[in-house]
């Protein structure tokens, strides 16, 4: 075993943190200088990671779902006086809705109507908050042959959680709608006026950009807008809320803090992550 000196030593240690910030800008620089090769290295490493994360992932559910059990029995007493309530309004909401549901029929077959094809999707776990380049991103892990594409939707139980910027072959990261990168077409439910989701890098993204004359209501709920073919429309967004400010934020009907299972869906829009649209503005910019 070498042993060296203290006056050696204390030299390696100053030396440590300028190394690492040159390699840190050293890494930044070719990263810009191609990005494309940027971006297969880091799917490269998801993908060596991802085997990791995920096993490292089943032990922090436990906990997760062990702390879980403890505040709902702490709450228990007042969840079961708030369900009573809620299921007397509910029996009277379900005569209105069954009425409504065999008018909806009649009017369809009257109509003709023809419904929408059902879309492919995939359930994937999360296995790590990992952003790479993002702030507010989630890694996925996928078997091989995924058949999982950049643009594709996802979705958990609740609502819309994002939209996939990344594929490796056994990874996938979603840019979640809270991200400072993240635009999402919206539209308010009670006006029906389009409206734009703007991430902010914290809890609840910002709604801005809508039509003169008409203004956000406090708990209106938000739907995603089919503007543009990147989103199809009426998928749950949030809720209206405003800040001390009066600045209308949303509240994301996903649970984007405890994300474990995310559905992924292919519902074949062409919108600005479609391979012809990347093209053209790769074509642009050159």
């Amino acid at each position: 075993m070498i042993r060296l000196s203290i006056p050696v030593r204390q030299a390696l240690a100053k030396l440590t943190l300028p190394v690492l910030i040159a390699a840190a800008f050293g890494l930044m620089l070719l990263g810009k200088a191609d990005a494309l090769l940027a971006e297969r290295a880091r799917m490269a490493v998801a993908d060596a990671l991802s085997p990791i994360y995920g096993v490292l992932a089943t032990p922090l559910a436990n906990v997760r779902a062990g702390i879980d059990n403890v505040q709902h029995m702490v709450t228990l007493f007042t969840d079961n006086a708030r369900l009573r309530e809620e299921n007397e309004r509910l029996r009277k909401w379900q005569a209105v809705a069954m009425t409504l549901d065999a008018e909806n029929a009649m009017l369809k077959a009257n109509l003709r109507w023809v419904p929408d094809a059902a879309p492919n999707y995939v359930t994937a776990r999360v296995v790590a908050d990992a952003g790479g380049v993002y702030a507010r991103a989630v890694l996925l892990s996928l078997g091989p042959n995924h058949g999982i594409a950049k643009g594709q939707i996802a979705l958990d139980d609740r609502g819309l959680v994002g939209r996939v910027t990344e594929v490796g072959t056994r990874s996938a990261r979603v840019l979640l709608l809270t991200d400072i990168n993240s635009r999402i077409p919206v539209i308010m439910e009670q006006s029906r006026a389009r409206a734009m989701l703007v991430g902010t890098n914290g809890a609840r993204p910002r709604l801005l950009h809508w039509p003169e004359g008409v203004l956000p209501i406090e708990g209106e709920h938000i739907v995603t807008s089919a503007e543009a073919n990147a989103f199809p429309p009426g998928l749950p967004v949030g809720v209206v809320h405003f800040t001390a400010s009066n600045v209308p934020e949303v509240e994301p009907a996903a649970r984007l803090d405890r994300l474990e299972v995310v559905r992924l869906f292919d519902f074949g829009l062409r919108g600005v992550t479609a391979p012809e649209a990347v093209n053209r503005l790769s074509e642009r910019r050159r």
